[in-house]
C-alpha cells in the first residue's frame, strides 16, 4: 500500500507533465538525444524535457550526454577539449543537427516547456559547468530545475540558486559506470548521506530501484517530488504511478 506524499514547496510544473528524457529523441526517424529536433519534437508533443551539459574547453555549456564525442558523431575526442564554437560545428552521424549550446536551448524553448537540466560531473570538485549553467538559468525567464548526481555540484548552487535543485540517485553504485568512485562515496550516495549538505528540492531515482525506502521516505515524509527514470516499458510506467511523482522515458508516448 503506496502513501500520498505530503505537500510541497517545489513548483507544480516540475513534475506537471512527463519528462521526455533527453528530448523526444527516435533515432528510427533520424532525431538524435539531446538534439534541437529532439527539443522541439518534445515542445511539439506537450512534454517537458530532460537535457544533460557538458563544460566545453572555454567553459560553456553544451547539450551533450557523454563526455566523449565517439558515440554519436563521426568525431573523436573529448568534449572538454573542444571550444564551443568547434562543438556547435559537429554535426551528429545521424540526422542533419549539430550539437547545441545551452543557451540555444533555452532561447528555443523561450519557457514553453519545463526543462529539467543535468549537469554531468566526473566528481572531481570542478563546478565551473555547474557555475556556467547557474550564469544561463539566472537570466532565463521560464520553468527550469537543475539536477545532478554528483551532491558537490548540488550543495555548491544550495543558496544561490533561483531554480529548484534535484539529486539523480539509484540505490547501488556497483556498475562498472561508477568504479571509480570510493566506497565511502558510493554509501554517501546510496543512503544520501548527504542531504544535509545538498537538502534537494527533488528527487530523480531509477526505475528499476522501485520500491526503495529513499524516494518513499523523500516523497512521503518530506514532501519531497520524485521523478523516475528511465522509464521504456508498460509496467515501468505502472510501477512509477505507484511510487513516483512523475516519469522520465524514452521510446515511447505515455
Amino acid at each position: 500500500m503506496t502513501a500520498q506524499p505530503t505537500s510541497s514547496s517545489a513548483p507544480d510544473w516540475l513534475t506537471a507533465r512527463p519528462i521526455a528524457h533527453r528530448g523526444l529523441h527516435d533515432i528510427a526517424v533520424g532525431i538524435v538525444e539531446n538534439s534541437p529536433s529532439a527539443a522541439g519534437a518534445a515542445v511539439e508533443a506537450g512534454y517537458a524535457i530532460e537535457c544533460d551539459v557538458q563544460l566545453t574547453l572555454d567553459e560553456d555549456a553544451v547539450v551533450f550526454h557523454d563526455f566523449d564525442l565517439d558515440r554519436l558523431t563521426s568525431e573523436t575526442g573529448t568534449i572538454a577539449s573542444r571550444t564551443s564554437k568547434d562543438v556547435q560545428s559537429i554535426a551528429y552521424r545521424t540526422g542533419g543537427d549539430t550539437i547545441m549550446s545551452l543557451s540555444t536551448l533555452l532561447a528555443r524553448l523561450a519557457g514553453r516547456t519545463p526543462l529539467i537540466c543535468e549537469i554531468k560531473s566526473r566528481f572531481d570538485g570542478d563546478v565551473r559547468l555547474a557555475d556556467r549553467v547557474m550564469s544561463l538559468v539566472r537570466s532565463y525567464h521560464g520553468p527550469v530545475a537543475i539536477k545532478s548526481f554528483d551532491p558537490a555540484v548540488i550543495a555548491h548552487l544550495r543558496g544561490q540558486s533561483p531554480a529548484p535543485l534535484g539529486i539523480v540517485a539509484e540505490a547501488r553504485y556497483d556498475d562498472p559506470e561508477w568504479s571509480g568512485l570510493s566506497d565511502g562515496l558510493k554509501l554517501e550516495l546510496e543512503q544520501m548521506l548527504h542531504f544535509g549538505e545538498t537538502r534537494p528540492d527533488f528527487l530523480s531515482y531509477r526505475v528499476g530501484d522501485l520500491p526503495h525506502a529513499v524516494p518513499y521516505l523523500c516523497r512521503t515524509a518530506l514532501g519531497m517530488p520524485v521523478m523516475t527514470w528511465t522509464v521504456r516499458r508498460p509496467d515501468q510506467h505502472l510501477l512509477s504511478r505507484l511510487w513516483a511523482d512523475q516519469i522520465v522515458f524514452e521510446g515511447f508516448r505515455p
